[in-house]
């Protein structure tokens, strides 16, 4: 096997591009954040490939302290174990895995046997894929609108809370705040408004050449269990696909409430990918 490590995402996209838009859903993740790597959004990141002669076998990105996303396309005995390697002795620290059920186990697996610890599931995902909306669909009171500054110190309070509640994540306040300015710079961020009061969130993200991801789908608890979220879902995910081909969205499949949402809005899964964590050997 063949390593290469890239500075310039650039070239790197056009090693590995063409296979990812062979499976443009299921590789939205990584397409959408090597997306936003050449659009410079992220200071730190890490790209590399491995080849076997001429083809590409596996490739792998990272935007610290996201997870590692490493995908195999060419499937050949012990690849993982290699990548883990490579990463390891490149001094590339690695703390959790996102993506294909048996890539990521046999990663975590070889990554904990030579750096000791363990490895858990932080999060069992269904992949959810949606063509058309279900216009059947009841609809709750209120209407949505692009979100604007003024919301922004509610926005920064959900974000804190949605990252608690899904454990994918822990901002600092500040960090909380320079994500939302950004949002609704870029004018990501959906809210749906009640008599004047804003009761749930959602954004778009990670545009591809046919799709767009839908994540950041949040009410809080005082405003659950009203239908605002799966509306608000359900009339932007409309509009969404006005532009795009399909939009997508991850769920954990432990909240079956969720996943019975999404599906009722039009969304079916395509995928059950699998975010581990790798968990460090603790001192004695």
């Amino acid at each position: 096997m063949e390593w290469k490590v890239y500075a310039d995402p650039l070239a790197y996209g056009e090693q590995v591009e063409r296979l990812l838009y062979e499976r443009e859903d299921e590789y939205s993740l990584f397409l959408g954040i090597l997306e936003q790597i050449k659009a410079e959004r992220y200071e730190e990141y890490f790209l590399a490939i491995a080849f076997e002669g001429d083809e590409v076998a596996a490739a792998c990105l990272m935007t610290p302290p996201h997870p590692l996303q490493l995908i195999v396309f060419k499937e050949t005995a012990g690849i993982e174990a290699q990548v883990a390697e490579r990463l390891m002795n490149g001094g590339i620290v690695v703390d959790a895995i996102v993506g294909d059920r048996g890539t990521a186990r046999r990663f975590a697996e070889a990554w904990t046997a030579k750096m000791g610890g363990s490895y858990h599931v932080l999060m069992d995902q269904g992949l959810y894929r949606a063509d058309a909306v279900n216009r059947k669909l009841e609809k709750s009171p209120g209407t949505w609108r692009v979100a604007s500054k003024k919301d922004a110190p509610l926005l920064e309070e959900w974000l804190l809370l949605f990252e608690q509640e899904t454990g994918i994540a822990s901002s600092t306040p500040a960090q909380a705040a320079h994500r939302i300015d950004s949002f609704i710079e870029g004018k990501e961020v959906y809210v749906w408004e009640v008599d004047g009061e804003v009761v749930a969130c959602m954004k778009k993200s990670r545009p591809s050449k046919r799709g767009i991801t839908v994540s950041f789908v949040y009410t809080p608890e005082k405003h659950r269990r009203k239908g605002y979220a799966r509306t608000l879902v359900a009339e932007v995910t409309e509009e969404l696909l006005q532009e795009y081909d399909f939009a997508m969205l991850y769920t954990d499949l432990k909240n079956p409430t969720s996943n019975k949402i999404y599906t009722e809005i039009g969304y079916s899964q395509i995928a059950n990918p699998v975010h581990l964590a790798l968990d460090e050997v603790q001192p004695e």
